[in-house]
């Protein structure tokens, strides 16, 4: 007779921390069929995880993140689990390190296999044979068996021996219909501004005629960090609240043009194709630009740029500037803000509301961890804070006294007094307002164009969900592309009389796209570099901006140690 097995020694009970804690995800339908949640982890997304979500604050561990060998040194395992409403959907986990030479293809996957049960499932990173291009941890990807479910997944690291985690902080629910909820949403209101454009698209909307809100900005207007993206998203929540409260029916359409990694620089080119589309005539334009700037090589040129261009459309819609903010408590309304005050736009603030709250120890609405989804990126109940704070200003804009509808026609003080401001000089710059977008859909008449071997069409391209969509659409998909197949390339000419031109050219991780050298006038100017920013997405690269139109020659020829490898452009702005 066999007596019971003798139990196996208890694993030693090791210091954890967690970089994911009950966070949404929701399998997004991939092209080939697959369903996927993607979190990125590079540029140090990990290591602001640890900070807000496991309150990592030794300096030694935090540096240790930064790495794959360092990462080896301090993680003894990995904890997974996640929550579905099906107990039994079946989901792979993965963390994928990005490989030093072959960013998506040299590094180590860690996988494992788990159910929607919530029970943690352990990876053992000694399990691993680590590659020599192993770089840097890249990316987290949950590959669900049904697409577009949500569920709740938690990721901790456990520790090897010699390093500490701090305790878990406890966090209360959110509670949205708090005093102390209400304030912090009406500290999001920097400027209530001229309020006549947004009264008049309130009134129409009462009547029960058409009105259009459209939002233009970053990955934050995109939806990233909404799960799903398309419902979650700031922009879509906004735009419920509006409706809810001010159509008479289904009067209110919706236009989210959101594109992560891009600014106000790229946001003026593709303003008419993405938001006037199809003929599209917003009332009421929210734009959102001020964590992404930073990127803009005019210091806010770009945007007041924009921001006139709106301004100055037939139908004289409203413009709103949404300022997000990243979790590192920085945005850029200080340099912002002047364009606002010129034309006394309403202005909302999401850094003013929030901040305030992550030191907060009596009162405190919510923690910094459940506002942000990662560093860059607001959770659901962040994207709810932002829609709450538009619709806090648009509800003020509805207290102020206004006319009847057809008053608006003949009371054209408020607008009137718009207009002087829009006749003022710029207060950072407008050099761009009058900007136009070619490519090989939209060429302009003036232009010479002579594509040498730059003739394929680029259809691997940075793509979106647009308005409350969850299928993605390609930007700039009428492009110029060199293959890589030639010997002796040759170069991509453009010939035209303008003041001012930008390229548009596409940045990617991958291994097969190369430089480009650009010259204006025979002069070299910029080598167009795909691998700067090495993830797939559109960049814009002012060429030349000048007082006077003149005739320019453009030349764009891939770089020579480069023969053998792709580049692509996707357009030009240009200025008349």
């Amino acid at each position: 007779m066999n007596g019971p097995a003798a139990p196996k020694d208890p694993e030693k009970k090791r210091p954890y921390f967690y970089i994911l804690k009950d966070k949404e995800i929701f399998g997004a339908k991939q092209p080939d069929g697959s369903a996927i949640h993607f979190i990125y982890e590079s540029d140090g997304r990990l290591i602001n995880s640890a900070q807000i979500v496991g309150n990592i604050t030794d300096e030694e561990e935090l540096r240790l993140l930064e790495s794959v060998e360092g990462f080896g040194r301090l993680v003894h395992s990995i904890g997974v689990s996640v929550e579905t409403d099906n107990p039994k959907e079946e989901i792979e986990f993965v963390f994928q390190m990005y490989g030093r030479k072959n960013l998506y293809g040299g590094g180590t996957n860690l996988r494992c296999k788990l159910t929607g049960d919530g029970m943690e499932h352990r990876i053992y990173l000694s399990d691993y044979t680590w590659t020599e291009d192993d770089y840097i941890p890249g990316q987290i990807k949950f590959i669900m068996s049904t697409p577009e479910k949500l569920g709740k997944a938690s990721v901790r690291l456990y520790l090897n021996d010699g390093y500490m985690a701090p305790e878990e902080v406890e966090e209360a629910e959110v509670d949205t219909k708090s005093e102390n909820y209400c304030a912090m949403i009406a500290k999001s209101l920097m400027n209530l501004g001229n309020t006549y454009r947004i009264r008049k698209a309130i009134e129409k909307a009462k009547a029960g005629k058409s009105v259009t809100v459209a939002y233009i900005g970053g990955s934050i207007t995109q939806g990233a960090g909404a799960t799903p993206i398309n419902t979650e998203c700031y922009a879509y929540k906004s735009y419920q609240l509006f409706q809810n409260r001010f159509a008479s029916g289904n009067n209110v359409k919706f236009i989210k043009a959101g594109v992560g990694g891009t600014p106000s620089e790229l946001g003026m080119l593709r303003f008419d194709r993405d938001v006037l589309r199809d003929g599209e005539k917003p009332d009421i334009v929210i734009v959102e630009f001020a964590v992404n700037d930073e990127g803009d090589e005019t210091k806010g040129d770009c945007y007041e740029s924009l921001v006139r261009k709106i301004l100055k459309l037939d139908w004289n819609p409203e413009v709103v500037l949404l300022f997000s903010v990243f979790a590192n408590d920085w945005n850029l309304q200080e340099r912002l803000r002047p364009v606002g005050d010129l034309y006394d736009l309403p202005m909302v603030s999401i850094r003013d509301a929030v901040v305030e709250q992550f030191t907060r120890k009596e009162g405190r609405v919510l923690t910094k961890n459940q506002f942000f989804y990662d560093m860059f990126h607001p959770s659901n109940i962040g994207h709810t804070i932002m829609a709450d704070c538009l619709q806090y200003l648009f509800e003020r804009c509805e207290l102020r006294e206004h006319a009847r509808l057809d008053a608006f026609e003949n009371g054209l003080t408020e607008e009137g007094m718009l207009l002087q401001r829009l006749k003022l000089e710029p207060v950072i710059g407008g050099s761009f307002e009058n900007v136009r977008l070619m490519d090989k859909k939209d060429v302009y008449e003036g232009a010479v164009i002579e594509t040498g071997d730059f003739t394929a069409t680029d259809q691997e391209l940075q793509s979106v969900e647009m308005d409350d969509a969850l299928n993605l659409t390609p930007e700039f998909p009428y492009n110029w592309m060199y293959d890589g197949t030639k010997t002796d390339a040759e170069a991509f000419t453009l010939r035209m009389n303008c003041k001012a031109l930008v390229l548009i050219f596409k940045d990617s991780g991958e291994v097969d796209v190369g430089k480009a050298e650009v010259f204006v006038d025979g002069a070299h100017v910029l080598t167009a570099d795909p691998h700067i920013n090495n993830w797939q997405h559109c960049n814009a690269a002012i060429l030349f901006n000048n007082e006077n139109s003149e005739e320019h020659t453009v030349k764009i020829e891939i770089s020579k140690e480069d023969i053998d490898k792709k580049f692509t452009i996707l357009g030009f702005g240009y200025v008349l």
